[in-house]
C-alpha cells in the first residue's frame, strides 16, 4: 500500500529518474505532493512571447507545422551527422526547432514523434538563428503521439485539463516526469489528514486538503488554483505563526531581570544633551522604557534611515539599564565601527564616561572597548572591567563572543547593523547573561530576513523616519562602462573636482587584494526568471583596494593624498587612517566595506563604488549614506561592467532612483526573496518558505496570526487539533527552530 510515508520510488519509475528527484529534496510521496506546480501553462500559448532572450528557459505549447531531416559534416567526426528542423506554429510566433542525431535512425525516430499537425509542449533553452527564435534539443512531450516506448505519456496528454502544470525540476527529469508521478500518486494515496481545523477553514473561507491538493495539481481554471494556494499558504503561515507564539511564550516563561532604573545617569544624561530630542527618539525611547521595565526579555528592532538618531535612542536604553545596576553591550560588525562607536559615545557622555577617575562625575560609568586587535594587556584590562562590573557601557566586535569574556551582570545587549551577524553570535553574546538580557537590534535598511521576521511577528519594531536638521540630498548614477567605457575617466576627473572644493572622496572596492573578501561580506546574487544563479560579472578582475589605491595615486588621481583601508590591516593603523581621514588629512580614501556604517565624516561629499553590482541594494544604501552628512550635498556613482537589461544593472538602477530605505528594503525582498525565515541564513534567494513569500502574502501572514493567537487562547496545548499540534512539533523540533530559538 502507497502513502504519504512510501518513498519516491513507488510511484516514479526509473531508476535514472528516481536519482534526479534527490536532487529537489524529495524523499517520499509526500514530499512529491508537497511539490506544487510553479506555474500553468493555457494550451496552445506560448509562454513569456513579450520578454523572450538569448539563454531564457522556455516552454511552449503548440503544434507541429512541419518537419525535416537535413544532413550536415560534423567536423569533429568528418562523418556524415543529422539535423532535424520542426517548426511549430503557437498563438504566439512561430518556433525553429533543431534535433541533431548521429545516425539516420536517430533522426528518423524524431520524425516519427513530430508528425504534421500534433500538438505538444516543448520546453528548452530559447536562441536566435537567422533572426528566428529556435530552441535546440527541446525535452518534448506529445499529446497525441503514437510513443509506444512511453504509454504513460499518452495517457497524461489525453487526460490533461485545460491548464498544464509546469513543476519546479532538475537537469535529466522535465516537469512532465514530475507530473506523471502526482498524478499516479493522486489516485493511490488516501487522502491527507487536514491540519487546519474546520472553525479557521470557515472563518477564513478555505477549502480542505485534499481539494487543496487536486485542485493545485490539475485545476479546471485558475479559479481554482487560486483557492488551492490561498489554502497551502495560510497553512504554512498559521504554523509557522504558532511556532511562533510558542517562542514567545516561552521567553516570557524564563523570564528576564526588570530594568527599572533607580540611579540619576540617564536624568543627568538628558539634562545635558545639547540639542533637543525629535519626536520619534521620545517616542522610541518611552517604548524601550517601558518594555525594559518588564519581567521578561525585550526582543526589539529598531530601524531608521542613516542618520535618524538611532545610536542615540540606544545610548538612552543602555544608561536606564546601568540606573538599574546592570551592563549594556554594543556589538559592532567591524572594529572600525566599533572604535568610532567607543570615541562618539564616550564623547557624548563626557564626564559621565570616567567614573572613578580624576574629574569623573559621581553618578557616571565606565565605557569599555574590546575589539579582536587590541594588544594582550590592553585586552585583559578591558576583560577584566567588563568581569567586574566597573564598565556599564561594554562596546566591542565579534571579540565580545569569545568564552574567556564574562560579564557581571549583562542587561542589555544592543546589535548594530544586524544583518551583518548571524543568529549564531547574536546567541553567543545573550548567553553570557545570567538570566536572559533584553535585546535591542538596529538597521538603516531592513534586509530581507528581518523584513520577514518583523511581519511573521517574531521581533517588535520602532521606527525612526524623521532626518535631522542639515541632512543634505545625495545624488546617486550608473555608470555603465560595458556601453560607456569613457564615463569612468569623467568620474576621476569629478573626483579631483570635488577635492580641489576642499572636500574628501571615497572609494569603494569588493576586494581587499585578489580575490580577498572582507571578512562576512558576500557578494550579490541574481537569478534569472527560473530562480536559478547568474553568472558573476567580471569575476576575473574584481577592483581590490590594494590594487587600486597605488593605480589611482599614480595615475588619474596623481598629486591627490590618497590612502587606503580594510579590514586585514592592523587595529592600530586602520585608526590612524580614519582619524587622518576625519581631520582632513586625507583627500580620497580607497577602502572596502568596512567605511559601511557608522564611519561619520562631515566634509566627505562623493563616493565611487568599484563593482557595484557586488553589492546588495541594503550595503549600497549603507555605503552611499557616508557621504553627504554635513550639510554638503553628496554624490554617489556606482561603477559596473553589468549589460544592459540584466538584473544586476536593474538593480543598481533602482537604488539610483530612490534614498528612501523602506522602499529599498521592499524592493531587496523582491529580488533576494526572504533568506531562511527560521534559520541562519541572513540573504539569499533559496528561502525555506515553501508557499509563502512576505510582501505577497502580507495579508495572509496577519490572519494567521490572529488565527493563532485566538487557537492558543483557547487551546494552549492544541489539544482539540492533534495533527496541528504535530505539525508544529515538528517545525519547533526542526533545525530550522534551533537556530531560530537563538534569534
Amino acid at each position: 500500500m502507497i502513502s504519504a510515508d512510501s518513498p519516491i520510488a513507488a510511484v516514479l519509475g526509473g531508476s535514472k529518474k528516481r536519482d534526479k528527484v534527490d536532487k529537489l529534496g524529495l524523499r517520499t510521496v509526500g514530499d512529491l505532493l508537497a511539490h506544487h506546480p510553479r506555474r500553468y501553462l493555457e494550451r496552445g500559448k506560448l509562454s513569456d512571447v513579450a520578454s523572450l532572450e538569448p539563454g531564457q528557459m522556455l516552454t511552449v505549447v503548440g503544434r507541429v507545422d512541419r518537419a525535416t531531416v537535413n544532413t550536415y559534416l560534423d567536423r569533429r567526426t568528418n562523418r556524415t551527422a543529422y539535423r532535424v528542423d520542426v517548426l511549430v506554429r503557437t498563438n504566439g510566433p512561430s518556433l525553429r526547432m533543431s534535433f541533431f542525431a548521429k545516425h539516420q535512425g536517430t533522426a528518423n525516430w524524431h520524425l516519427g514523434r513530430l508528425k504534421q499537425g500534433e500538438e505538444g509542449v516543448f520546453s528548452g533553452k530559447v536562441s536566435t538563428f537567422r533572426d528566428q527564435w529556435q530552441l535546440t534539443n527541446p525535452q518534448i512531450l506529445m499529446f497525441h503521439g503514437d510513443n509506444d516506448e512511453d504509454s504513460s505519456a499518452r495517457e497524461l496528454a489525453e487526460s490533461m485539463k485545460a491548464l498544464f502544470p509546469l513543476y519546479p525540476s532538475t537537469k535529466g527529469l522535465d516537469s512532465w516526469d514530475i507530473q506523471r508521478a502526482v498524478a499516479f500518486a493522486l489516485t493511490v494515496v488516501d487522502p491527507p489528514v487536514d491540519i487546519v481545523p474546520e472553525s479557521i477553514r470557515t472563518e477564513y473561507s478555505l477549502i480542505d486538503a485534499r481539494r487543496a491538493l487536486d485542485w493545485i495539481h490539475a485545476p479546471d481554471d485558475f479559479a481554482q488554483v487560486g483557492a488551492a494556494r490561498k489554502r497551502f499558504r495560510f497553512e504554512e503561515a498559521l504554523v509557522t505563526q504558532l511556532v511562533l507564539a510558542r517562542r514567545r511564550a516561552a521567553l516570557r516563561e524564563l523570564g528576564g531581570q526588570a530594568r527599572t532604573g533607580g540611579g540619576g545617569l540617564l536624568a543627568t544624561f538628558d539634562a545635558r544633551l545639547p540639542f533637543t530630542l525629535t519626536a520619534g527618539q521620545l517616542e522610541v525611547g518611552h517604548q524601550l522604557e517601558v518594555e525594559l521595565a518588564r519581567p521578561h526579555p525585550m526582543n526589539r528592532l529598531l530601524q531608521g534611515e542613516v542618520g535618524s538618531g538611532k545610536t542615540l535612542v540606544a545610548v538612552r536604553a543602555m544608561l536606564r539599564v546601568i540606573d538599574s545596576g546592570g551592563q549594556a553591550a554594543l556589538l559592532a560588525p567591524t572594529e572600525v565601527l566599533a572604535q568610532q562607536h567607543h570615541r562618539s559615545i564616550t564623547a557624548l557622555l563626557g564626564d559621565l564616561a570616567s567614573a572613578g577617575m580624576l574629574g569623573g562625575a559621581d553618578d557616571g560609568t565606565s565605557v569599555a572597548l574590546l575589539t579582536g586587535s587590541m594588544g594582550k594587556p590592553a585586552r585583559q584590562e578591558a576583560m577584566l572591567r567588563i568581569a567586574s562590573g566597573e564598565a556599564g557601557v561594554v562596546i566591542g566586535t565579534h571579540a565580545l563572543l569569545e568564552e574567556r569574556v564574562t560579564f557581571a551582570d549583562l542587561g542589555l545587549v544592543v546589535v548594530d547593523e544586524q544583518h551583518r551577524f548571524g543568529v549564531e553570535q547574536r546567541a553567543a553574546l545573550a548567553a553570557k547573561a545570567g538570566a536572559p538580557p533584553h535585546v535591542l537590534v538596529m538597521t538603516a535598511t531592513p534586509i530581507p530576513r528581518t523584513v520577514a521576521m518583523t511581519v511573521f511577528g517574531d521581533l517588535e519594531v520602532s521606527t525612526l523616519r524623521e532626518l535631522p536638521a542639515g541632512r543634505a540630498p545625495i545624488q546617486s548614477n550608473v555608470v555603465p562602462l560595458l556601453h560607456q567605457p569613457t564615463w569612468l575617466d569623467r568620474a576621476w576627473a569629478r573626483v579631483r573636482e570635488e577635492v580641489g572644493k576642499g572636500h574628501q572622496v571615497y572609494v569603494v572596492c569588493p576586494r581587499i587584494g585578489g580575490d580577498v573578501s572582507e571578512e562576512g561580506d558576500a557578494d550579490a546574487v541574481d537569478v534569472d526568471a527560473e530562480g536559478e544563479a547568474l553568472p558573476a560579472i567580471n569575476p576575473d578582475a574584481l577592483a581590490a583596494v590594494e590594487d587600486v589605491m597605488p593605480q589611482l595615486a599614480e595615475g588619474p588621481l596623481g598629486g591627490l593624498r590618497v590612502r587606503m583601508l580594510h579590514g586585514r590591516m592592523p587595529g592600530d593603523e586602520k585608526d590612524a587612517v580614519m582619524r587622518a581621514f576625519a581631520a582632513g588629512e586625507v583627500d580620497v580614501l580607497v577602502s572596502t566595506t568596512v567605511i559601511e556604517v557608522g564611519v561619520d565624516v562631515a566634509n566627505a561629499t562623493m563616493m565611487v563604488l568599484l563593482d557595484a553590482d557586488r553589492f546588495g541594494v541594503s550595503q549600497l544604501h549603507q555605503l552611499r549614506g557616508r557621504v553627504g552628512r554635513g550639510g554638503l550635498p553628496g554624490l554617489c556613482l556606482m561603477v559596473t561592467h553589468a549589460d544592459a537589461g540584466s538584473p544586476a544593472l536593474q538593480r543598481l538602477t533602482d537604488v539610483a532612483a530612490t534614498t528612501d530605505g523602506f522602499e529599498l528594503a521592499r524592493l531587496d525582498l523582491e529580488t533576494r526573496r526572504e533568506g531562511d525565515v527560521l534559520g541562519a541564513s541572513q540573504s539569499g534567494f533559496r528561502s525555506s518558505l515553501v508557499n509563502l513569500r512576505v510582501l505577497r502574502d502580507e495579508q495572509t501572514i496577519v490572519e494567521a496570526r490572529k488565527a493563532a493567537e485566538a487557537l492558543l487562547g483557547e487551546d494552549p496545548d492544541l489539544t482539540g487539533a492533534p495533527e496541528l499540534r504535530r505539525a508544529v512539533d515538528d517545525l519547533q523540533h526542526s533545525s530550522e527552530a534551533d537556530y531560530m530559538e537563538k534569534a
